[in-house]
């Protein structure tokens, strides 16, 4: 009887086993989303690309920061972007009234002033902070619009 229930317990793993087997190969059935595909974050002070920059900034909560002076800024910036230019003598003090846990997409003309202005937001201790490569040149020679005011 012992020999019996063992054949047939071994039996059934087996069934179990193959069966197991064949659905990992299987594919899975497709399954619809209806949720947006999320952004991974940049890096704490990392430059990143345009369309990285564009998905990133977008994400809710996250704060433009274009860090070139007024009279740049009101000759054509992003969307939604605050001025905070990074040569002032008043830089420190103001990204110093900004929460270092925010988030923040940096950028200027080229990416320089940007590199500055995000060394500096580190070492203040922010850490989700990020730039523009290539500044608002790459940004308008990808086709993406500047608004002026």
């Amino acid at each position: 009887m012992n020999v019996r229930r063992s054949s047939t317990a071994l039996a059934l793993v087996a069934v179990l086993g193959v069966a197991g087997i064949a659905a990992c190969g299987a594919d899975p059935a497709p399954q619809a989303t209806t949720t947006a595909t999320s952004v991974a974050a940049p890096t704490n002070g990392a430059m990143v690309d345009v369309d990285t920059f564009a998905a990133a900034s977008a994400t809710p909560g996250t704060t433009v920061v274009d860090v070139r002076t007024p009279a740049e800024f009101a000759q054509g910036h992003l969307e939604g972007a605050v001025n905070i230019d990074v040569s002032a003598a008043d830089f420190a003090s103001r990204i110093s009234a900004l929460d270092p846990a925010g988030s923040y997409a940096v950028y200027c003309r080229s990416g320089n002033r940007s590199a500055t202005a995000v060394a500096a937001m580190t070492a203040a201790g922010f850490t989700d902070v990020y730039h523009l490569g290539g500044g608002t040149g790459a940004w308008a020679d990808s086709g993406r619009d500047l608004v002026s005011g």
